[in-house]
């Protein structure tokens, strides 16, 4: 009896053994009973050196879009070339053909469109290109050294025709309504001496587009794009400022 005795505890200190030696290699057997406190708790602490090592779910998507950026890295350069806004403009924004050229392709009468402050009719004008380009030129001719670079109070504040529908002087002006800078009908403001009723953006824009000075006040933007304009129709009729 002791024999068996001594038998069963010699297997049993095996066993003890086989299983010390074995330690997590062997699977701890499911509990029927929910885990103590001391069961749930993490063994492997989270430490800077091992939290990278922890598999942690994807983000989830958002719906929301990334803020656009807003740079001159995403702007896109504009062409200096675009489709002729008219018969007598070049390809090139801001520009007119000379006058040369427009004469010999007929383009005697030159058509714009025209409001009336008054009663607001819109309509088109027709100016007649080699009257009233006469009548620019001989003004500037006349008044050139009294303008010392500046436009005179005439193209500031312009003498605008009579209305055609209600009768009433100094009233029709021209409309710019829906028109983009590079569709502004340049030789028909010019023929008209209304340069002045443009924008100080407008007119910088045009000086822009032929390299010129945007700064300084209106009058001497004004000066300069009547002088550029003249100098596109008859090359170098007459001195402007330094271009930038």
């Amino acid at each position: 009896m002791s024999n068996h005795n001594d038998k069963n505890d010699s297997d049993d200190e095996d066993l003890l053994t086989f299983s010390l030696s074995c330690g997590t290699s062997r699977k701890r057997p499911a509990r029927d009973s929910p885990p103590t406190t001391q069961d749930a708790l993490v063994r492997v602490p989270c430490t800077p050196s091992n939290v990278n090592d922890i598999d942690a779910p994807p983000p989830a998507k958002s719906n929301l879009r990334p803020p656009r950026r807003r740079g001159r890295s995403l702007s896109v350069a504009k062409s200096e070339t675009i489709p002729p806004p008219f018969p007598w403009a070049t390809e090139r924004r801001a520009t007119v053909h000379r006058v040369a050229y427009l004469l010999e392709n007929g383009m005697n009468g030159i058509k714009g469109k025209v409001e009336c402050k008054r009663c607001k009719n819109k309509f088109e004008m027709v100016l007649d290109l080699e009257y009233n380009l006469r009548r620019v030129l001989k003004f500037i001719d006349e008044e050139f050294e009294k303008m010392h670079e500046r436009a005179p109070e005439v193209w500031m504040r312009p003498e605008l025709p009579k209305c055609e529908h209600c009768g009433q002087d100094n009233s029709v002006q021209p409309s710019f309504e829906n028109t983009k800078k590079k569709n502004i009908n340049w030789l028909f403001l010019l023929l008209g001496q209304t340069i002045g009723c443009c924008t100080l953006a407008q007119i910088k824009y045009f000086l822009k587009h032929n390299d010129l000075h945007r700064t300084g006040s209106k009058d001497h933007v004004l000066y300069d794009s009547y002088i550029c304009l003249c100098n596109q129709l008859i090359p170098n009729c007459f001195h402007h400022r330094n271009t930038r």
